[in-house]
């Protein structure tokens, strides 16, 4: 033990020196609006709290290196989930048992007793982990996030399992309990448990197989959900991840069981790109609905993207609502208004009709947001090309044919992993509104970020392009497109 402590000294040691040659977050690839550590390795975000004017993101976190490894929780706060402070490791890895993913929550009525009604607690609820056992633990913090201590009862649910975790807790006011989702990620079922106190817990029903049972389910996420346009309604909404995607089920929970109402022959993808995972929500926040904040990677790749002296990324936080669409429900995400805060002066340009040809804009730049508006050809594909230079470019298209939305980065660099280059090519379903469609795109340096129709579909994927390839163009094969209205602002920084 004394020798791994000497190694992880001097591997600190020694990026320090390298980090302070480094000009923090102005290195090639790095995001500058959506969150990314300082340096080394994030993957899940954990423990989504809004508590006295905060929001608190928890992430896998390894503190010694630049990939997966030794997980502890990093931290970081914000006010308006845009702009993120850093603070110190929240929970760390502790004799050979790592911090896998969880949740947390303000018990504001010291149901754990780990504080007082004066002072409530923020209490962590996290899967520990060795190569043998998956147990269910807690850590709480009486200064609102800035130090932790481990529960000295830990574990507080061990069912002697290898594979049995990432709980996910709420309050459930009907029964005046607290509710956790945990994942038996191998036999493709979440279970449900209730406890008056964080502490003792008692299994309340089991959801699943379903849907997708193409990989082991994790990081499950139970939550309420509003209908669009009726206030007072909601679903009960499901998230579930799946080696490299998600689903969501919408349905109903009686406190003990949750019955899904998706169709048997659908399964429903909160993002329809490669390079989103494990998201979860802020259950209760001032903008009253959840907010999701997923992780961008893809565990087929993640350890080999170029990106350094960090790797892993924070997706764009999205509000989540749900409307009826041909008899079915779908989640409609909404990026959080916070991110218009950083767009600068709009380039505008109007009515262009395209047939059958190219056109490149005069805009240039990798850290933007887009609104396009446009008419799609009858024929053939319509649509945009970013990150274009040197024969370059990475396509979002919608095909006539298939009716289908697509993004294809097989035109991007592909160097660093055949795993990604083995999968160019994400598609989804969807509706021409008034023969329109409208295309909300966040470019921001690797990260590009799709919300279709104000947010019926969403796309979220990474792409490694040079500086240099900043173009911008649009589209068509066929005849008669027509982009109505484009309209694009460069983004500030955060950092």
């Amino acid at each position: 033990m004394k020798k791994n402590l000497l190694f992880y000294a001097m591997v600190c040691i020694i990026n320090s020196s390298v980090f302070g040659q480094l000009k923090l977050y102005g290195e090639n690839f790095r995001p500058q609006f959506h969150f990314t550590p300082e340096h080394n390795w994030m993957n899940d975000p954990n423990g989504l709290v809004f508590y006295k004017g905060q929001y608190h993101l928890f992430y896998q976190y390894n503190p010694f290196a630049n990939v997966w490894g030794h997980m502890s929780w990093g931290h970081a706060v914000s006010k308006d989930l845009i702009h993120w402070k850093q603070l110190p490791v929240a929970l760390e890895e502790e004799n050979g048992i790592m911090i896998f993913s969880g949740s947390a929550v303000a018990d504001v009525e010291n149901t754990s007793g780990f504080g007082s009604k004066a002072n409530p607690p923020l209490v962590a609820i996290y899967t520990g982990s060795t190569d043998m056992l998956q147990t269910q633990n807690l850590a709480y913090s009486i200064d609102n996030g800035l130090q932790w201590k481990k529960y000295n009862a830990n574990p507080v649910l061990n069912e002697n399992k290898k594979d049995f975790r990432d709980p996910n807790v709420f309050w459930y006011a009907p029964e005046k309990q607290w509710v956790m989702s945990l994942s038996y990620p191998v036999t493709h079922q979440i279970a449900f448990y209730g406890s008056a106190n964080l502490r003792d817990w008692k299994q309340l029903g089991v959801f699943g197989p379903a849907g997708d049972t193409s990989g082991v389910w994790e990081c499950p996420d139970l939550m309420k959900v509003p209908v669009m346009g009726q206030p007072g309604m909601y679903k009960w909404v499901l998230f579930t991840s799946q080696n490299a995607g998600m689903q969501y089920f919408v349905g109903n929970f009686n406190g003990k069981n949750f019955v899904s109402e998706n169709p048997k022959s659908k399964i429903l993808k909160p993002d329809f790109g490669t390079d989103y995972y494990a998201a979860i929500v802020y259950h209760s926040n001032p903008l009253g609905k959840p907010v999701s904040i997923g992780w961008v990677n893809n565990w087929n790749y993640a350890n080999e993207i170029p990106t350094y002296p960090w790797k892993g990324t924070a997706a764009l936080p999205r509000t989540l609502q749900l409307k009826k669409i041909n008899d079915g429900w779908q989640l409609i995400q909404t990026p959080v208004p916070a991110l218009q805060l950083l767009r600068k002066q709009s380039v505008v340009y109007s009515v262009k009709n395209l047939t059958k040809k190219t056109d490149t804009l005069s805009f240039k730049g990798n850290v933007w947001e887009g609104e396009f508006i446009m008419q799609p050809a009858a024929t053939g594909e319509t649509g945009i090309q970013l990150a274009v230079g040197n024969g370059l470019g990475m396509t979002i298209g919608y095909n006539s044919v298939t009716k289908q939305v697509f993004i294809n980065r097989s035109n991007t660099p592909d160097y660093f992993s055949a795993a990604f280059a083995a999968r160019p090519v994400s598609a989804a379903p969807v509706r021409l509104v008034n023969n329109e469609l409208k295309w909300q795109v966040f470019f921001d340096k690797s990260i590009v970020e799709v919300f279709v129709n104000n947010g019926e579909q969403v796309f979220t994927v990474q792409v490694f392009p040079g500086e240099e390839n900043n173009a911008l163009t649009i589209y068509s094969t066929g005849e008669g497109a027509v982009f109505k209205r484009i309209t694009i602002w460069p983004m500030k920084s955060i950092w």
